[in-house]
């Protein structure tokens, strides 16, 4: 989880980065770019993926991957498992038991406009080696991605489209959305099992009711229809999803095998007529009873007519029941499907075509500073509230001093809104010929809006900061961090009980957790003795966290989760970093001089040493554990590892973790400081250049594995 100032220095960062775009970055070296553009993407794929709060359009987004993607390719031997451009975004959570999608389900490459699909219909008819190409086009749904899978004609689970291989079993929840059967007549066809793909909606009138309802319940009303359609697959009570009224529209089939039950020769025939096309699995699935965009979609024969549909649609989208944000242009004929294929990404036989954003004016009446954990001071613009797009927006974040200088904002002024890639909003711009005397400039606080600490501003950054670290609202922030999910993961010690605490006097600082008065606590409304006991479990089990969450949770700048795994591995306590330089820091892989200088001045600093001493005493967990075992016993025990390609029978994460737990290490690329190679199904670049190392010794998944059983180091000498 990302704090509040995490991510205004992540979007100020993205914004940077779009500016020159087009350019690269030529003050960075290559691995720089790369590491900075990956962070960028990772942070935008778990705002959009998990938090459900997007923070930049999609074509901001397509423009950073891109960007990555094409420095990767210039660098292939920069490329590593974790880079975005080898997967697609993750949407797990943890609450839900996850199950393996029979075929992946990947993204669509995405355009913007009649050039972007000229130039894919060109790639297409290149790659098909035939102008003859007929394309189905259908509405592309503004809701959540479900897998469904039936035997022998019944449903027998549901799940989220998760990280794209594996998704959240929603089973209970899908049932209760009536336009979903429970059993349907795919045996009519010759089909014994099949999983088909759709999207749940919540249309523009559930979700106005549901709204009344939740306002005379007095209760927070919903965002918009498609967070609401997404929340509810992930509600425990499947009689509330029920309440909810959602749709569901079913437009493609993954994947099927054939009944051993014969069929008449007539629905023999007509079984295989209607699975030779996109348009054909469309009636099917309505024939079996799912509804589908029937009505909507449109078969044409060239490109030209693709480009005037979807204009045509894109002025017809607010008279439709539900909402839309653009258009899916399919190849039609699965023949031409299997012959195109798809990238690790996408397939090359679809494409989206995105919308405009939507757009609204308002008065920007005045200006909140919010202060962030390292003291970063984020202006948010307060509104008079405006409906776009169907959601009522009154607070936009205006990022820094320079942004609102470079936009022209006064208070007073009336500035046009957008909501980027339909979902977050952001100011366009003001407009100055409105302007009737009474607006005013926005004053940027030269004091701290908390502790009143004189404000302070680095060079090169855009960004104004409160330097005491005793600031409260610094604190606050601290704590939050300290206890999040990816650091020491204390459940049940969220954002507003550690507020509520703080401001009681319950809670002071991060050692503060492990002293709460639980006897005062149990007085308060909402924590009753169940909780309580949560509450004390959780705290407790966090001194066993491994250290480099403990270092993440330290909230030193610049050290994300990645840099922090780094960090722990290079030390067998945390305090050994007293004794490095910045010299010595810059050795560790992925470590650059900004992060070795945060890193060395956060240790030289005797307050953060102190407060390390006291959760040691406190029984926190200050040593590396995996790597004092790893050195004694770990039978990979300086041997290197990397995985590429697709694995089968492990994620890449179990096969990395396996690495590390033997006492081996994971890398980054292909290099003669490698070892082992493990290669999965479609294996690129890396392979490639493996080949060319004498040293590197190339195993598959299953080689891989019986090493593991086997836990002998004889086996990985070249």
């Amino acid at each position: 989880m990302y704090t509040h100032e995490q991510t205004a220095h992540m979007q100020q960062l993205t914004l940077q980065w779009l500016t020159i775009a087009d350019s690269h970055n030529a003050t960075l070296t290559a691995m720089a770019q790369i590491q900075t553009l990956r962070r960028l993407l990772q942070f935008h794929e778990h705002r959009y993926y998990v938090a459900n709060q997007p923070l930049i359009s999609d074509t901001q987004y397509d423009t950073l991957y891109h960007l990555l993607d094409k420095t990767e390719q210039q660098y292939p031997e920069l490329v590593t498992a974790d880079s975005p451009t080898q997967r697609v975004g993750s949407s797990l959570n943890a609450a839900f038991e996850t199950k393996q999608h029979l075929v992946p389900m990947l993204s669509l490459e995405n355009s913007y406009n009649a050039d972007d699909l000229n130039d894919w219909d060109r790639k297409a008819r290149e790659m098909a080696a035939t102008d003859a190409v007929a394309y189905c086009i259908e509405p592309k749904f503004d809701g959540a991605s479900i897998s469904l899978i039936y035997e022998n004609d019944v449903l027998v689970r549901g799940t989220t489209r998760g990280d794209g291989v594996a998704g959240e079993d929603i089973t209970a929840n899908i049932k209760q959305i009536k336009s979903i059967p429970l059993r349907a007549p795919f045996s009519d066809y010759g089909i014994q099992q099949i999983e088909i793909r759709g999207e749940v909606v919540m249309t523009k009138q559930a979700f106005e009711q549901y709204n009344q309802l939740l306002i005379q319940q007095g209760l927070p009303v919903l965002a918009n229809p498609r967070n609401a359609a997404s929340g509810s697959l992930r509600m425990k009570d499947p009689k509330e999803v029920a309440k909810r009224n959602l749709d569901a529209f079913l437009y493609h089939i993954s994947y099927y095998s054939k009944s051993d039950a014969p069929l008449v020769e007539e629905a023999n025939q007509r079984a295989q007529e209607l699975l030779r096309s996109h348009e054909g699995t469309l009636e099917l699935l309505w024939l079996c009873g799912f509804r589908t965009p029937q009505k909507e979609k449109k078969v044409v024969g060239n490109i030209q007519s693709v480009v005037a549909y979807v204009q045509q649609f894109e002025q017809q989208r607010d008279d439709l029941p539900y909402e839309i944000d653009g258009m899916v242009i399919k190849v039609n004929n699965f023949a031409l499907q299997e012959k195109l294929g798809m990238t690790s990404h996408h397939p090359r036989w679809a494409i989206a075509f995105k919308f405009k954003a939507r757009q609204a004016t308002t008065q920007l009446l005045g200006v909140e500073f919010q202060v962030g954990r390292t003291g970063a001071v984020t202006p948010v613009a307060k509104l008079q509230p405006v409906s776009v797009g169907g959601v009522t927006v009154s607070s936009i974040s205006i990022h820094n001093e320079e942004y609102i200088k470079e936009k022209d904002l006064r208070i007073g002024d009336t500035v046009i809104i957008e909501r980027a890639g339909d979902v977050i909003p952001q100011i366009v711009q003001s407009l100055p010929e409105l302007r009737n005397h009474t607006q005013t400039h926005i004053q940027f606080p030269t004091n701290c809006p908390v502790c009143n600490s004189t404000l302070y501003k680095e060079e090169g950054e855009a960004v104004w900061r409160c330097i005491n670290a005793e600031c409260a609202a610094q604190v606050v922030e601290r704590i939050i961090h300290f206890v999040s999910k990816d650091a020491m993961d204390i459940k049940n010690l969220g954002e507003a009980n550690i507020k509520k605490f703080f401001e009681l006097g319950l809670l002071k600082d991060i050692p503060g957790i492990y002293h709460l008065p639980f006897t005062a606590i149990a007085t308060m409304d909402g924590f009753g003795k169940k909780s309580i006991d949560n509450l004390q479990l959780a705290i407790e089990a966090s001194k066993q966290q491994p250290l480099h969450r403990l270092i993440y949770g330290l909230g030193i700048r610049f050290v994300g989760e990645t840099t922090a795994k780094t960090l722990a591995n290079a030390v067998n306590h945390v305090l050994d970093f007293t004794q490095k330089s910045i010299d010595d820091l810059l050795l560790l892989d992925d470590v650059g001089i900004k992060v070795a200088t945060s890193i060395a001045h956060f240790f030289a600093n005797a307050q953060n040493i102190a407060l390390l001493q006291q959760l040691e005493a406190l029984g926190l967990q200050l040593r590396n554990v995996k790597k004092d075992t790893a050195m004694e016993a770990g039978a990979l025990n300086g041997q290197t590892f990397l995985f590429t390609g697709t694995l089968s029978l492990l994620k890449r994460s179990e096969a990395e973790a396996l690495v590390e737990s033997n006492g081996g290490k994971i890398v980054s690329g292909v290099s003669a400081k490698l070892n082992v190679l493990v290669v999965g199904a479609d294996a690129g670049s890396k392979l490639e250049k493996a080949k060319k190392i004498n040293t590197i010794h190339i195993m598959s998944e299953a080689e891989f594995l019986t090493l593991i059983q086997n836990q002998s180091p004889s086996h990985v000498t070249a």
